[in-house]
């Protein structure tokens, strides 16, 4: 079976570590009035969690994108290098002295 993204596993613990603290928050009443506080310290305890917790998932979705990053510009310095030889065979043809 095929490993979830590390972004999605991420993305998706961020979301419950917000989530699930502003829901235990609205139980109270003083929250359902002022539920602009509600959503701070919702936040403020996310923060926290993720900073405790998740740090393997950030890491490997660190990794992932690092790794991302890389194959492109490997990727993108093969077709550099395919157009630097394109263009000189072009000027050596056109020269019509070919370097051996």
């Amino acid at each position: 079976m095929k490993k979830p993204a590390p972004f999605l596993v991420y993305t998706v613990l961020r979301l419950l570590a917000f989530l699930v603290p502003l829901a235990i928050l609205w139980i109270f009443p003083i929250f359902r009035e002022f539920w602009w506080l509600a959503a701070i310290f919702a936040a403020l305890i996310g923060m926290s969690i993720s900073m405790l917790f998740l740090r393997t998932p950030l890491t490997d979705a660190s990794a992932r994108l690092q790794e991302r990053r890389e194959s492109r510009s490997s990727a993108g310095q093969a077709d550099a290098d395919a157009e630097d030889q394109a263009v000189d065979d072009a000027s050596e043809s056109v020269d019509g002295d070919p370097k051996a």
